[in-house]
């Protein structure tokens, strides 16, 4: 499990993915869990453990769990610990490879055949086959996030969302997971030197297919624990009164409970890491040192997103506070 939220894109660097800037790799898994919690991310045995063998046997990590997990701040973080390039793509209903790979810069193209044309003296005929060629050059060429990651010395490929994409995206990345490479028709093969570490994501909003689980190495990323929960607080916010982290750690997770707890009633949305940070960070801005049943109240659009949670939390808030 992990359960941290990590918002810092890294530089680029040279090397090999998993060198850091002293350009040593870790060598365990207990040293990648310590290097991701100096970036603020704690990652329990399981999690680190699967993402150092992915690092090692160059294989793509599948992170899948509820929203608001840490799996979108494990790439962030990953990116951080190991000095290498943060490479995103964000997956929706209807992306293609090309979106996801390269495109050409039409309008460059166009005025770099105006130019051809302006600078043509006289009756002096063009030459159509150079000129196409030189429509195809490299300078001309928009490297989407596939491959810049399969060119970079040094990265971390992140497909966020991949359940959002449909079968035949999936079939294409599951070609590219398997050679490192990509065919421009224009230009030729690009294959990685270094391959990235690739890391997907999945909400489960649909089930993402069997071949490309099997590609991967699998970890389910859970809600955090009461005691993990505080502690992430504590560590990414280390403003918050210790009272008050335990808290609002408290309240969250009872939210989680839905009709088995406290509220009654399961939640549209149950708030995830990332919205307790959030309210943690609102109430120590409004100088709260404790969570009470009118602040509490009155904060709540920052850990429930949907007018009828809402509703539900605000009619419990008594018993959530009260235990």
């Amino acid at each position: 499990m992990v359960h941290a939220e990590v918002a810092a894109d890294s530089g680029s660097a040279v090397g090999t993915v998993g060198d850091d800037a002293t350009g040593r790799r870790p060598a365990t898994p207990t040293e990648l869990a310590e290097r991701l919690a100096r970036t603020g991310y704690l990652a329990d045995a399981g999690l680190a453990t699967v993402a150092w063998l992915a690092l090692s046997m160059d294989r793509p990590l599948m992170l899948e769990g509820e929203p608001g997990t840490g799996k979108t701040a494990l790439a962030e973080a990953l990116a951080v610990a190991l000095g290498a390039e943060l490479v995103r793509l964000q997956c929706y209903e209807g992306i293609d490879a090309s979106q996801a790979l390269y495109d050409w810069d039409f309008p460059r193209q166009v005025l770099h055949l105006r130019a051809v044309e302006a600078s043509r003296a006289g009756d002096e005929r063009l030459d159509v086959e150079s000129v196409e060629s030189s429509l195809f050059d490299e300078r001309f060429l928009l490297a989407r996030p596939i491959l810049r990651a399969l060119r970079s010395p040094n990265a971390v490929l992140l497909v966020d969302e991949v359940d959002r994409a449909d079968d035949e995206f999936e079939a294409f990345l599951l070609e590219v997971l398997s050679t490192h490479a990509v065919t421009i028709p224009e230009l030729g093969t690009v294959t990685a030197k270094s391959p990235p570490l690739v890391v997907l994501t999945s909400n489960r909003t649909r089930e993402v297919h069997d071949a490309l689980k099997r590609r991967c190495l699998y970890h389910w990323v859970d809600h955090p624990g009461l005691a993990r929960e505080i502690e992430i607080i504590r560590t990414r916010l280390p403003q918050v009164p210790a009272r008050l982290a335990e808290q609002v750690a408290t309240v969250v997770q009872r939210m989680r409970d839905g009709a088995a707890g406290q509220v009654g009633a399961d939640l549209l949305k149950p708030p995830g890491v990332a919205e307790s940070l959030d309210w943690a960070r609102c109430l120590v801005e409004l100088g709260q040192r404790d969570l009470d049943v009118e602040t509490a109240a009155a904060t709540l659009g920052a850990v429930c997103k949907y007018r009828e949670d809402m509703d539900r939390v605000r009619e419990s808030m008594d018993r959530l506070l009260g235990g």
